[in-house]
């Protein structure tokens, strides 16, 4: 059983860990409740035996081992031969780089629509930080001395045999960086709230953006200059807007792309949540591009942990953004159409007389 056995048995989707070729080894209650058996009649078997699935599995897993790194596949049907096929989302992650063993997760879509629907943020926090640590128990902790020995290795290696341990350096780094975001979505701090120019945040963004991912789109801005601060913690924000802008990046076009920034106020608009007061939130902004848009079988859950327009997309930015903005009592959704999709961001202004401290000390 991979990781801790609480957090195994406590994960809501199927999970299966396979051998090498491509055997069941372990399944999860989860999964043994989705395939309506135990272990004892699944161990040894093959997973493409057992499941009925409308992808090249087979396929799929090789390419796992092959490249060491993970693959996410939305939207197929899978079935058990016993039972009529749902539409699932599949999740595939090598475990092991000595023994080739693969984690396999199966979220059928209802699942996942259940858990949008009722699972709070806290709840979003504990099961990324439970799927982290497993993850970390089996993939994090080798990998520093694989990208140690990597190191090692190509001191005295030719030109041609350094591609390779270059190649293992760089993925080993990536594998890290993507558990690194799971950590991070379910380790985010309570905001530091405070007057924050919010003009001030985004141009921080853009420039970065400009010189960085978005280098080759045009971003424009449409700023209302009368704005009064916000009610923010100015990190988070930033991370949010950069998250935003790189999203956007990432759905243009490598030519022609353009994204624009655009800040107003809208005194109407409040936000009410579940045993709270309604807050007002009349401090807009608005990130536009005009890329092909948000696949429609995905835009009701854009914002949930995992799920992912891009091919090997972790499907956590968006989360952690639309978790950010929660936590500053905001408001964000997204409207999309081939050409053109808007994330909008809602925030409070700060208290008066926190903007009447912010003006004394400029």
């Amino acid at each position: 059983m991979p990781g801790s056995g609480r957090i195994w048995s406590s994960l809501p989707i199927p999970a299966l860990v396979l051998d090498p070729e491509d055997r069941i080894t372990a399944i999860n209650p989860a999964a043994e409740l989705f395939l309506n058996t135990t272990i004892r009649g699944l161990e040894g078997e093959l997973v493409y035996d057992k499941l009925v699935i409308d992808v090249a599995i087979e396929e799929a897993l090789a390419r796992v081992r092959r490249n060491r790194s993970p693959i996410f596949v939305n939207d197929v049907d899978v079935g058990t031969g016993e039972r009529a096929p749902v539409e699932c989302n599949l999740q595939i992650a090598p475990m092991s780089h000595d023994t080739d063993r693969v984690l396999f997760l199966v979220s059928p879509r209802e699942i996942a629509g259940r858990l949008g629907r009722s699972i709070n943020a806290d709840k979003a926090a504990k099961s990324a930080i439970g799927m982290a640590e497993m993850l970390a128990h089996e993939i994090k902790n080798p990998l520093a001395g694989i990208t140690g020995a990597a190191q090692l290795l190509s001191m005295n290696l030719s030109k041609e045999d350094l591609e390779l341990t270059d190649l293992i350096v760089a993925e080993s780094r990536r594998i890290v960086k993507l558990l690194d975001q799971v950590e991070q979505f379910g380790n985010l701090r309570p905001p530091q709230l405070k007057p924050v120019n919010i003009h001030d945040v985004l141009e921080r963004a853009r420039k970065s953006a400009s010189i960085g991912f978005a280098a080759h789109m045009t971003v424009r801005e449409d700023y209302d200059p009368s704005l009064p601060p916000a009610f923010a913690d100015g990190d988070q924000l930033l991370q949010v807007f950069q998250n935003l802008l790189k999203n956007a990046a990432q759905a243009a076009e490598s030519d022609g792309g353009e994204i624009m920034i655009r800040t107003f106020y809208e005194a109407s608009l409040r936000v009410r949540r579940k045993g709270e007061q309604a807050f007002r939130v009349p401090l807009q902004v608005e990130i536009i591009d005009n890329g092909p848009g948000l696949p429609p079988e995905i835009s009701d859950e854009v914002f949930e942990p995992f799920v992912s327009g891009r091919e090997n997309g972790t499907g956590l930015g968006l989360a952690l953004v639309s978790k950010i903005i929660a936590e500053h009592k905001g408001w964000i959704s997204v409207e999309s159409v081939p050409g053109r999709t808007v994330f909008r961001i809602s925030l409070p202004v700060a208290p008066k007389h926190m903007q009447q401290d912010m003006d004394k000390e400029t």
